[in-house]
């Protein structure tokens, strides 16, 4: 064996670059740290975080922010099981993602070995692709057939197993390297007479509604789906990572008139949206509604509620299929038109019950005084990491984005812990733009260490911890304090005022403590202006001890 022939890591390292990769999300540790150092000796970026679930999150977010797999390294056993958490994540999302894990070598397997565990097996129902390399020739090409799995077709997580033994073995004398090639996604437009049909159908219609999901943002489809709203003069309804597909300012935007739209329209057109618990499953469609579902998975296409035409493809393509098919506005005078009408009403009623939520003087603050503290000193094109449960729910209808993939929440999968790991990557991915992550302070305990991870790696992130000392809701101080003398503390209780911003402070950041509209909108324009992290802990009104009730998931 001769020492001039490449290492397992050196040939994993080449591979990603080969791919493309440009940042490597992880944790180090054996048997990876040769991996890590391979990958930044190719000129990659290697971004070392402080747990394995928010690394695993920041290569889920970056393969959505980027429409090419993000990539995770992470030690073995305990490392691949906690990044479990974004490889889910990215699958259920149709997110691109390969994870990289080290384990143990392969002549002690079923010896005891370090960290032993099926980690192949493990993720293998989690992926559409988990496999490790037969020898370290063959690194490169499972590399390739990896990427390959995650991002073509419809896309997801994929899983590559490297050895201890590969990391640091040396490719054998006169062997070489399998050869590999680049991935390129595939393309395909839907059946053109199935176009035409969707076509008839949508020239019939009197009340038509455009649903744009995160698979529009994800696709890169704005272009083509703000032509067809243009053309077609449709009101549309976009989900909460499809905002900014078409610009929320959209004069056909129903987003305030929501539950009228689902139940009032009489044709729907899914774009990049599944029928899941987001939309109710469909059952707040009329019953006499046809659906036209676009989605590049066919199995996806129906499945809850009957789908009239289906049109598989790549969203662009088939989009531009749709709006080259149309001949005209669905009425002559679409303003004119009653359906219209009643949505432009609903939208202006409830766009003035939340102004009156937005003035509340009420003190502590409510959410939508605080949302609207903030919305006010934002940048037009600023990031938002939108994280928890009531914090997320409401920030859903207050702030507006007119581009695409400027949103970013916990998506279909609805996890907790996401929110520093998306607020990096997505740092990383707009370097220009300001990336302000608002976080219920339950959420923000998920990730609260990458704080550092963002300070060593010099990213200006602004972090909102909306503060009602608990899940869902919280408690004053003196009900907090009598309910643990007589040992009854809600399971949903967190203290009261902890001081997150000093958590900021004590990792080099810059922590801001406040409790009124004016201190929060003085914080919120302190923090953009500061060139590293900052923390503002804002303080709300608790809420108080509450039944809980999650029946609408499954309505």
């Amino acid at each position: 064996m001769s020492s001039s022939q490449p290492t397992g890591a050196q040939i994993l390292a080449r591979a990603l670059k080969q791919q493309g990769v440009s940042v490597v999300f992880g944790i180090v540790g054996i048997p990876v740290v040769d991996v890590a150092e391979a990958i930044q000796a190719e000129g990659i970026r290697f971004l070392s975080f402080r747990n394995e679930q928010s690394c695993s999150y920041a290569a889920s977010a970056w393969g959505y922010l980027t429409q090419t797999p993000g990539v995770c390294l992470v030690v073995s056993g305990p490392g691949v099981v906690h990044a479990l958490a974004g490889l889910v994540n990215s699958q259920v999302n149709t997110w691109p993602l390969v994870l990289i894990g080290g384990s143990c070598e392969t002549h002690l397997e079923g010896a005891g070995a370090f960290q032993e565990c099926r980690q192949v097996e493990m993720c293998r129902p989690y992926t559409k692709y988990s496999a490790r390399p037969p020898s370290i020739a063959h690194v490169a090409l499972t590399v390739e057939r990896a990427f390959r799995h995650a991002l073509v077709g419809r896309p997801g997580a994929a899983y590559v197993d490297l050895p201890a033994d590969f990391i640091q073995g040396h490719l054998d004398k006169d062997t070489t390297v399998l050869e590999a090639v680049r991935v390129r996604p595939v393309y395909a437009q839907a059946d053109p007479k199935e176009i035409s049909r969707a076509a008839e159908l949508l020239a019939s219609a009197k009340a038509p509604l455009l649903i744009v999901g995160k698979g529009a943002a994800y696709a890169r489809a704005e272009e083509e789906i703000r032509r067809l709203v243009d053309k077609y003069q449709a009101p549309f309804l976009p989900t909460p990572m499809g905002k900014g597909v078409v610009p929320d300012e959209h004069p056909r935007n129903a987003s305030s008139a929501r539950s009228t739209a689902l139940k009032s329209a009489d044709v729907i057109v899914l774009l990049g949206a599944r029928l899941n618990w987001i939309l109710h499953f469909g059952r707040r469609f009329s019953p006499k509604a046809k659906i036209i579902h676009v989605d590049v998975h066919a199995e996806e296409l129906g499945g809850t509620v009957p789908v009239h035409v289906a049109l598989q493809g790549h969203l662009p393509l088939v989009v531009r299929q749709l709006t080259d098919a149309l001949q005209a506005p669905f009425v002559q005078q679409p303003d004119a038109n009653q359906y219209v009408q009643t949505l432009a009403a609903h939208s202006s009623l409830n766009a003035q019950k939340q102004q009156a939520k937005y003035l509340n003087p009420t003190l502590p603050m409510s959410y939508h005084r605080a949302f609207y503290e903030i919305k006010q000193k934002l940048p037009h094109d600023f990031v938002l990491i939108s994280e928890g449960a009531n914090t997320m729910d409401i920030a859903r209808t207050v702030y507006d984005f007119q581009m695409p993939r400027r949103r970013l929440d916990c998506a279909t999968f609805a996890n907790m812990g996401v929110g520093l790991g998306f607020a990096i990557a997505a740092q990383v991915h707009y370097p220009e733009s300001h990336v302000v992550a608002i976080v219920g302070d339950s959420a923000f305990g998920f990730s609260a260490m990458e704080l550092e991870t963002a300070v060593r790696s010099h990213l200006p992130l602004v972090i909102i911890v909306i503060n009602n000392n608990g899940i869902y809701f919280g408690l004053e101080q003196a009900e907090y304090d009598a309910l643990e003398q007589q040992g009854r503390l809600p399971a949903t209780a967190l203290r009261p005022d902890v001081r997150y911003e000093m958590f900021a402070e004590a990792v080099g950041g810059k922590g801001y403590l406040v409790s009124t509209p004016d201190d929060l909108s003085k914080a919120v324009e302190q923090s953009l202006q500061h060139k590293g992290l900052s923390l503002i802990n804002c303080l709300i009104a608790p809420g108080g001890y509450q039944k809980l009730d999650f029946a609408w998931m499954a309505k």
